[in-house]
């Protein structure tokens, strides 16, 4: 079997920005879940989730963003996502694309959350 979904932290004062890459799928929404709540208990309330690598978000991973960002903004915190295309056309599926604040680069996800902090 293999790992579907690779990434990064890193713990800056006031976010956390994870890269990640491969798939956000069935198959790694679980794991993702798991440490990603994890991680919003551990702190800083702010996130950034750097999706530009991604190749394919399913139903569950979108499901999985969701509960991620409703458990970060129930702490007081944001969650922006940086996306790509494919990462983009499927968020706007489902419109969800407002609630998931997604976000053209790292870059202008850091500012907006020097802006909000």
């Amino acid at each position: 079997m293999t790992v579907s979904l690779r990434g990064t932290r890193e713990v800056k004062d006031d976010y956390q920005l994870f890269r990640l890459t491969g798939l956000l799928d069935a198959f790694s929404e679980p794991k993702f879940r798991s440490v990603l709540g994890q991680c919003v208990d551990d702190g800083p309330k702010h996130f950034i989730l750097d999706l530009s690598k991604i190749d394919f978000v399913d139903s569950s991973g979108l499901g999985a963003l969701v509960q991620i960002a409703k458990k970060v903004q129930s702490g007081g915190g944001t969650l922006q996502i940086v996306t790509n295309p494919r990462v983009t056309q499927t968020v706007k599926l489902v419109r969800l694309e407002q609630f998931l604040s997604l976000q053209p680069s790292v870059d202008i996800a850091i500012e907006n959350t020097k802006a909000s902090s």
